[in-house]
């Protein structure tokens, strides 16, 4: 299949989505999350590995549960990427909710990097905060290319400044200095260039320092945010937080490690809406063995 049916067939599939309720969606994409789970698959085997990784403590019993729900949780976000990306401001507004530590402007008289986490629900808080104030995002390119277009696409309908991951950094300053905030999310293994291993839930993980650099650089304070999923599908909640105190401190690892804290602290709150479907311990420190097989 090229790449152009696959565009079509792909965003006719979400703008169908969009079209529906949204507490239908989020149904489906928990019923197929649920299927799908009963399969032997590559992202189960990571989720599992992630979860005995991090949570020692749980019984094997409770593992099982939180990876059930969090397989459901991430099937159901795609699913919700069509009212996301396709609905309409008003829809995404009408669903999300916001709770803010700071004052939300258009233009900030610091600079300011929104830190954001793979939360299920982070696609609908990036959108809600684009409807109504400027931003820009830093994005890692997708390697399927259709699906690739469409996310550019539709991420930057509200006018959003798309920034691919590894583009100039004086672009980036020069956004940051203009008075427009950027959003980005740093809880990935991105590798070792510009990386730490600090501990994240006990386990050494190649954290980037390109967030506490980037803020010493441009003087940004760092504005952490988490979108949660509401029970019961009424929506999103949009949780803006104070910026990190004393950050950054000077010290890049020190840094890398209060950011992982930060979000350990905030999956402790909603562990099954985290993507432990990533390949969060890719890399592993010198002499460790890999922990994927």
């Amino acid at each position: 299949m090229n790449q152009k049916t696959q565009h079509v067939l792909a965003s006719g599939f979400l703008r169908v989505l969009a079209a529906l309720p949204y507490g239908l969606v989020a149904r489906l994409g928990e019923s197929l999350g649920r299927t799908l789970y009963r399969l032997p698959s590559r992202r189960k085997r990571i989720l599992h590995t992630n979860l005995r990784l991090c949570f020692p403590e749980k019984t094997t019993s409770q593992r099982e549960s939180l990876a059930r729900s969090t397989f459901e949780h991430v099937i159901r976000s795609y699913f919700e990427r069509g009212i996301q990306w396709y609905g309409s401001a008003e829809t995404i507004t009408h669903l999300t909710k916001l709770s803010s530590a700071i004052e939300l402007a258009d233009v900030y008289d610091q600079p300011t990097i929104f830190l954001g986490f793979h939360f299920a629900g982070i696609e609908a808080g990036c959108m809600y905060y684009s409807i109504h104030h400027a931003v820009a995002s830093i994005y890692s390119p997708m390697s399927n290319k259709a699906t690739d277009d469409i996310a550019l696409t539709q991420r930057a309908r509200f006018g959003t400044e798309m920034i691919p991951r590894g583009s100039s950094a004086r672009q980036t300053l020069s956004i940051l200095k203009s008075g427009k905030p950027i959003m980005l999310a740093a809880d990935m293994d991105f590798g070792l260039r510009d990386s730490v291993f600090v501990p994240f839930f006990g386990v050494q993980a190649c954290t980037l320092t390109a967030v506490s650099r980037l803020a010493k650089i441009s003087g940004a304070r760092v504005v952490p945010f988490v979108t949660e999923v509401l029970p019961n599908y009424q929506g999103y909640k949009l949780s803006i937080f104070e910026p990190l105190k004393n950050y950054p401190c000077g010290d890049p690892t020190a840094d890398a490690l209060l950011t992982n804290q930060f979000l350990e602290a905030q999956i402790q709150c909603i562990p099954e809406q985290y993507y432990w479907v990533h390949r969060r311990f890719k890399r592993r420190p010198g002499g460790e063995p890999p922990v994927y097989q």
